[in-house]
């Protein structure tokens, strides 16, 4: 339990630094690929009624998680078993891996730029790599409204959540929630192909991101007093628009981030050439811009650092009650 939280410090550090290097192999791109190859190969032995499809997503499902918890389980225990200095360096690299605090302050600060710049087209490329809209027609306030509302959701599933579930079970635990949440993200869609295929794929991320959604959300809102922000509306915000999503989880952080700076999230939006209306989440007290981008970002990271501290503080608390 020592060797599993010393190895989540030192990969948070970790990923502060290094962030996610592309020359480096991500183990979410291998479960990725194990996703792709399971679902075809469940596919071809199933049939296309609705109940054969969710049977077969649930299956795929399930294959994705076990591979994905065991074998990091084994791996560790087998460098266990040679030296526990070995295993503390193998799953502080998971644990690195696993979270994502810099390549998400990486990846939106690259739409940052081209928006500074001015270059929407740029910008409308660079947005395109971490949302699932179309971006093609998106105007520059648009834009940045998008790349605000990806930090703000990601804070909980790509970092908070993470850090949960790695505080509790450590490394292979984490991998059980990445694999979950990869599975959303690939098979999660409410479209003709996945509308029955990725059902429990999409059910299950919502369970086990209830949690951690709010949590999440709690620490946005203790981040926004630390650094200065409007707390009182992110709490007002947070409190009234919290549910303004087709997710019951997304909407979590959102909210206390459009409170927090004081703007209006969410909205209509074009995904797959069909338009969507969503319900907006704040209130349009000034107009987006491009600055509440790295806004967004000292939020993220400020309630990454709480939410670390938090599990670090329960954790030692476990380890001197047993």
């Amino acid at each position: 339990m020592t060797l599993s939280l010393i190895a989540l410090c030192f990969g948070f550090v970790l990923d502060l630094i290094f962030g996610d290097p592309h020359w480096l192999p991500h183990p979410v791109r291998w479960i990725g690929i194990l996703i792709e190859k399971t679902e075809g190969f469940i596919r071809r032995r199933i049939g296309s009624n609705e109940s054969s499809l969710r049977r077969g997503g649930t299956t795929t499902v399930l294959t994705v998680l076990v591979v994905t918890t065991l074998v990091p389980l084994g791996i560790l225990a087998a460098a266990n078993a040679i030296s526990p200095y070995l295993r503390l360096a193998l799953e502080t690299l998971m644990c690195y891996q696993i979270l994502a605090t810099k390549s998400l302050k990486t990846e939106s600060m690259k739409v940052y730029a081209e928006l500074k710049k001015g270059d929407l087209a740029a910008a409308r490329t660079a947005v395109s790599m971490i949302v699932g809209r179309d971006t093609a027609e998106l105007t520059g306030i648009q834009v940045a409204k998008a790349t605000v509302e990806t930090v703000a959701e990601n804070t909980s599933d790509g970092i908070v959540a993470p850090l949960l579930f790695l505080a509790i079970g450590g490394a292979p635990l984490g991998f059980f929630y990445k694999g979950i949440n990869t599975m959303d993200s690939m098979l999660g869609y409410k479209n003709e192909r996945y509308l029955h295929f990725g059902w429990f794929a999409a059910r299950l991320d919502d369970a086990v991101n209830y949690i951690p959604a709010r949590l999440s959300a709690c620490f946005m809102i203790a981040a926004a007093f630390v650094l200065r922000f409007d707390t009182k509306n992110a709490v007002k915000v947070f409190q009234r628009d919290r549910y303004n999503h087709a997710s019951p989880n997304s909407a979590q952080t959102e909210s206390v981030c459009a409170g927090a700076l004081r703007i209006q999230l969410a909205g209509d939006a074009y995904y797959f050439g069909k338009l969507c209306h969503k319900p907006t989440i704040g209130d349009a007290l000034r107009p987006v811009s491009y600055e509440d981008i790295p806004a967004a970002n000292r939020l993220m990271y400020g309630a990454a650092v709480i939410a670390l501290a938090v599990c670090t503080a329960l954790k030692l608390a476990a380890i001197c009650l047993l």
